[in-house]
């Protein structure tokens, strides 16, 4: 059956052009799939008032909440981020001669496009702040091939039972208790694995494992035993930089003296503090994380855990992480 209702500007000229064309009714409507009444009527308007604006657009109750309502409501929330909608509903109505309710309200903010979930980022001090317009400041200038020569680190721990956030899923009223309807805790997420892992845009680095608390002897271990073969072997001109956040550990003593020691071949990128949004590498954590929610078999203890984090880390592809690359660096340009 072809369609019946309200036509759009275009769908209207569509069917005059057809007629006009030389097309009957009944092959204009097999041709745009249109119903014949409505190719009738469509072009008899045509025909009769010249226009194939649809008259449709002023039918159906008025909107409550006009254009210069609107900019009171956006005015509102503009000086109160965090009113609730009773409080919205209870300011607009003040002084206005046609009241709404709280279902208007919701309905006409969602249309203006707001919505209630903040976007979540570091609280981060004043004195940190300036270190990193100051950190921005100094790469600004940095090209697309600068970046290429920086290696990307961090830690990340996934838990056995994903706790933190919330799972939604879709059930009845009665399905409550239904087993694939329900979402178990256990203290501590069961437990989890700590990993630590670096990437740059030309490869993957190595995922080390961390069966312990990560201190300066550990990830002194770490240091000698990854990040060096792999700066000297990706950055032989020694060229390259190699970016970690300001962990204790990372800044132990022994840390420090360890890369003076070998400031010939590639360069400690200065990190600024409580920076996390900056690293490219918290994008693949989260990419891991969603491979990991995505598993038709899901790991049942830690050493499968374990396993399931190095397989997805392996193949993560090439252009996953070249992008991530990228998009840091348009970041750090804007």
């Amino acid at each position: 059956m072809g369609k019946k209702g309200d036509l759009s500007n275009f769908e209207r000229g569509m069917v005059v052009g057809a007629r006009r064309a030389g097309l009957s009714i009944s092959q204009s409507a097999q041709l745009l799939g249109f119903s014949r009444t409505t190719i009738s009527r469509v072009y008899k308007e045509w025909c009769a008032k010249g226009k194939t604006s649809s008259m449709r657009q002023s039918c159906g109750r008025k909107c409550l909440v006009d254009a210069r309502g609107q900019r009171r409501m956006g005015r509102l929330i503009q000086a109160d981020r965090r009113a609730t909608l009773t409080e919205i509903t209870t300011c607009y109505n003040r002084g206005m001669q046609q009241s709404i309710c709280e279902a208007t309200t919701r309905t006409t903010l969602r249309w203006m496009g707001y919505n209630r979930r903040p976007h979540r980022v570091p609280l981060i001090s004043t004195t940190n702040r300036k270190k990193r317009l100051q950190f921005a400041q100094a790469h600004q200038n940095w090209t697309v091939e600068d970046w290429k020569n920086v290696a990307w680190s961090d830690e990340s721990r996934f838990l056995l039972r994903h706790s933190n956030g919330r799972v939604r899923i879709w059930r009845k009223q009665n399905e409550n208790m239904d087993p694939s309807c329900l979402v178990t805790t256990m203290q501590a997420g069961g437990g989890g694995v700590m990993v630590w892992g670096m990437f740059s845009w030309h490869t993957l680095g190595p995922l080390v494992p961390i069966g312990h608390r990560l201190n300066a002897m550990a990830y002194l271990s770490i240091v000698s035993d990854h990040v060096h073969p792999f700066m000297t072997t990706m950055y032989p001109s020694s060229d390259g930089y190699f970016q970690q956040d300001n962990a204790p550990c990372h800044k132990a003593r022994i840390i420090s003296n360890w890369f003076l020691e070998h400031d010939n071949e590639f360069t400690v990128l200065q990190w600024p503090p409580q920076s996390p949004d900056l690293n490219p590498i918290e994008h693949l954590w989260e990419v891991v994380e969603w491979e990991l929610h995505a598993l038709d078999v899901h790991p049942t203890n830690l050493h499968q855990l374990q396993d399931a984090i190095l397989s997805i880390w392996a193949n993560i592809s090439k252009e996953c992480f070249q992008h991530l690359n990228q998009c840091h660096v348009e970041l750090s340009q804007f």
